[in-house]
């Protein structure tokens, strides 16, 4: 099977170049405290619609004495986690969907790579591949010091504050 080809080359993503802070992230995404999975975003292309950003892994991430003790490594579903957040805060920016908020939909072809440890920068690339009023689609690669150690395609679904209240009626097709 042929290697996939880097949405971005990740040695020419230049992650001192922030465009986005954490109180830029925070406009347009909802998580808050432990659950922030970005800790800037460094680039935009609206023409090719992909946005790179990243976190940096603290000593003091709520998972590390649980997982695992004394060899902490960052869970899969964080990593997960943090392309949402970036796709969610690409898709919001950009009014791409009719929503104050995206949420998880699903995921398809997940794949882990690598190892991601406390101390790392994890850099995360997202490429939209279509956005609809019903459902965002993108694809995204991780990576650490330039190793690919994640990469996938996730679904995000428009939510409101109103349907997060209501909760899920086990209507997959009305979330």
């Amino acid at each position: 099977m042929a290697k996939k080809p880097f949405i971005l080359d990740p040695a020419e993503i230049d992650t001192g170049k922030v465009i986005a802070d954490i109180n830029e992230i925070r406009r347009y995404n909802p998580q808050r405290f432990d659950m922030e999975q970005l800790t800037a975003v460094c680039y935009e292309d609206p023409q090719q619609a992909v946005c790179a950003g990243y976190k940096d892994l603290r000593e003091d991430e709520f998972w590390v004495n649980g997982h695992f003790p004394g060899l902490p490594l960052m869970p899969g579903v964080l990593m997960c986690e943090a392309a949402a957040q970036l796709a969610s805060y690409y898709t919001l920016k950009h009014r791409l969907m009719n929503a104050p908020m995206v949420g998880f939909g699903g995921f398809q072809d997940v794949r882990f790579r690598g190892i991601v440890r406390p101390g790392d920068r994890f850099v995360i690339v997202v490429r939209l591949l279509r956005a609809r009023a019903t459902m965002m689609t993108c694809e995204f690669q991780c990576f650490v010091k330039q190793s690919l150690v994640c990469e996938g395609v996730m679904l995000g679904i428009p939510l409101t504050p109103e349907k997060i209240r209501a909760g899920y009626d086990g209507d997959s097709a009305n979330p």
